[in-house]
């Protein structure tokens, strides 16, 4: 077969097509690739379409972690190598891991860490598989600060625990070009013995609060029933009182319907009444200067006893006589009037 120059050209024209097709670089959105030029960094490509000579250009490769959720709930991961450098927040599940407290207490805790590359050159340059790294480092910081603190304040103090946690692996990872967004421990799993020893503490801390719980609602059901007994008494005290009060004001009216001696009165029958006295009728008052006996109240001497009580002495009708104006009986020496 002859070989011409447009067989050559024409191969040549080939080759250089796929050079320059080979050369272009479609890199996603929140992705980027370190390029080097004959092993050494050039430069690193942004999110769109990117030219990079093929042969003496290359994407340098790096270390990363995936995780493998199955069906059945396990997990498993793999690491691989790869040109892609992701930007965005990644989160690594770490297994279970046993650490010892202050109080010489093994528990076992898993965490989860988030971070993110900001600086994806020194995330190549400045350390070997960065992903174990951050895993072991993880690691080794978790068992620091939960060696600092007994089995109690690991429990009850998550937040403090993660916060510390991601200011000491944010500062270790600075120089990685990573940045630790946060850390959250999972689960933390005492021993079975101290699990029981704490369910026990708890059970006798409800029993506790159920008969402090009891004890008051009996205090407060006494006080209630000794204010009810305290009112009721009261109420009986002034019901007593109001009967006594009624009582001696009926008494006190009964008395106004009998005579009774008003020893200041003298004077002849026609002067039987003292101006400016008060003289009663069948319990109604009269009041004022009165200046003759006819405008004296109507006063009634019972008839049906001959003799009654005036100041405590036995008094005889007998001895009483009537006014002219026939509204008063008197003596001597005063008239009859209620009391």
């Amino acid at each position: 077969m002859e070989v011409t120059p447009l067989l050559i050209f024409g191969i040549i024209a080939l080759i250089a097509v796929i050079y320059v097709l080979r050369g272009f670089k479609i890199i996603p959105q929140s992705e980027t690739r370190v390029v080097e030029r004959l092993g050494r960094y050039d430069r690193t490509l942004p999110s769109g379409i990117n030219f990079i000579f093929p042969i003496i250009d290359r994407a340098r490769e790096v270390c990363q972690r995936d995780e493998i959720v199955y069906g059945d709930g396990s997990k498993s991961v793999i690491m691989r190598t790869t040109s892609r450098i992701d930007l965005r927040e990644q989160v690594y599940d770490f297994d279970k891991q046993s650490v010892i407290t202050k109080d010489n207490v093994t528990t076992t805790i898993n965490a989860l860490l988030y971070f993110q590359i900001v600086d994806p050159v020194k995330s190549v340059y400045e350390i070997d598989n960065l992903p174990n790294a951050i895993e072991k480092l993880t690691q080794t910081t978790l068992r620091n600060v939960i060696g600092e603190l007994e089995l109690d304040e690991t429990l009850t103090s998550r937040d403090t625990i993660n916060s510390k946690l991601r200011a000491v692996l944010d500062d270790a990872t600075n120089k990685w070009g990573v940045k630790v967004n946060r850390v959250e421990l999972q689960d933390i799993t005492p021993p079975e013995s101290v699990r029981r020893s704490m369910e026990q503490q708890m059970q006798a801390e409800r029993e506790r609060r159920a008969k402090v719980l009891e004890a008051r609602g009996h205090k407060e059901a006494m006080i209630l029933q000794s204010e009810g007994e305290k009112e009721s008494q009261i109420n009986q005290a002034e019901a007593e009182r109001q009967t006594q009060i009624l009582r001696a004001q009926g008494e006190a009216d009964a008395k106004s319907n009998y005579w009774t001696w008003c020893p200041t009165i003298t004077g002849s029958t026609t002067n039987a009444i003292t101006p400016g006295f008060t003289y009663l009728n069948n319990s109604a008052a009269t009041t004022g200067p009165i200046s003759a006996a006819a405008d004296a109240p109507e006063m009634k001497v019972p008839t049906t006893n001959t003799s009654f009580s005036i100041n405590g002495e036995k008094v005889d009708l007998s001895t009483f006589s009537k006014s002219i104006a026939e509204d008063a009986y008197i003596m001597d020496s005063g008239c009859l009037c209620t009391a």
